[in-house]
């Protein structure tokens, strides 16, 4: 059967995948950051994922105000990087997985999950550059690529235990699937931040670390965590961290952490990163 083995929780700060595109990663301010993530990118090289699920959110590239919805599931062939506005990131096109994709969608929906189906959308920096993080600059990368695109832009988003749920559903959709698998699962977005506003610039390094450490410390209480709580001690943009819940639900109870890194500043955010190995 297949078997999600792999949880990755990322930042996916776009100013990251510009520092990548433009070969400054070594330069003083982002080599302290390049150096923390490398650890991870050497584990990937030795346990390589056929297929990675890749949970992040969109900003206005496959949808606006004009369409929301809560969660989106990517059944394509491909998907190719989006334009932001500055043209299309130089990275690879995403090749999917749509046997499986399928199989996910079906799975979710009848587990009474209502998502909609991607039979085609371009994925913009929420998807790419966790990807650029965890591969660094391939002609194509490693593994086929599922994304998963949840609303936390319009208000309401998902609650923290409604994402940490999809996630249980999610391995449990995996374990059901045929074919030999060994398949990883990044959630991403956050860490603390706000862009707009009286509070623009805030950072909560102590809020930070500590989601990290409870991602296996103290799990029920992230999805116990309200809204309120996100938006009051992580910024406004900090409602991005349900999303690695998600990718905690799909990991057993005894997951235990590989690596974990922590970097401030990052642009105008926290960047985390976390490393999770299912038992």
């Amino acid at each position: 059967m297949a078997r999600i083995t792999t949880g990755i929780g990322s930042s996916h700060v776009p100013a990251i995948g510009a520092a990548i595109d433009n070969g400054k990663t070594q330069n003083d301010y982002w080599k302290p950051l390049f150096d923390g993530y490398q650890p991870v990118r050497d584990w990937l090289k030795e346990n390589k994922p056929d297929v990675a699920i890749v949970v992040y959110n969109d900003h206005a590239s496959a949808f606006g105000l004009n369409l929301i919805p809560t969660f989106t599931l990517g059944v394509a062939e491909s998907f190719n990087p989006a334009d932001e506005g500055y043209g299309p990131r130089k990275v690879p096109v995403a090749e999917g997985e749509p046997d499986l994709a399928w199989h996910l969608a079906e799975s979710l929906i009848l587990d009474e999950f209502d998502m909609t189906i991607a039979n085609e959308m371009d994925i913009d920096h929420g998807c790419t550059v966790p990807l650029s993080i965890a591969f660094g600059e391939p002609a194509e990368w490693p593994c086929k690529i599922i994304p998963l695109c949840v609303n936390v832009i319009q208000y309401p988003p998902p609650t923290g235990k409604r994402c940490f749920d999809l996630g249980v559903a999610i391995r449990k959709a995996v374990e059901a699937y045929g074919e030999d698998l060994n398949v990883a699962i990044f959630g991403t977005g956050g860490m603390s931040h706000q862009l707009q506003g009286e509070r623009a610039g805030l950072v909560n390094e102590e809020f930070d670390r500590a989601f990290l450490r409870d991602l296996t410390a103290d799990v029920p209480g992230l999805v116990k965590k309200q809204h309120v709580e996100y938006m009051r001690e992580a910024g406004s943009e900090g409602i991005e961290l349900v999303m690695w819940l998600i990718m905690r639900g799909a990991l057993g109870d005894a997951a235990k952490e590989t690596y974990s890194f922590y970097h401030v500043p990052a642009s105008n955010t926290g960047a985390g990163i976390i490393l999770l190995e299912d038992e």
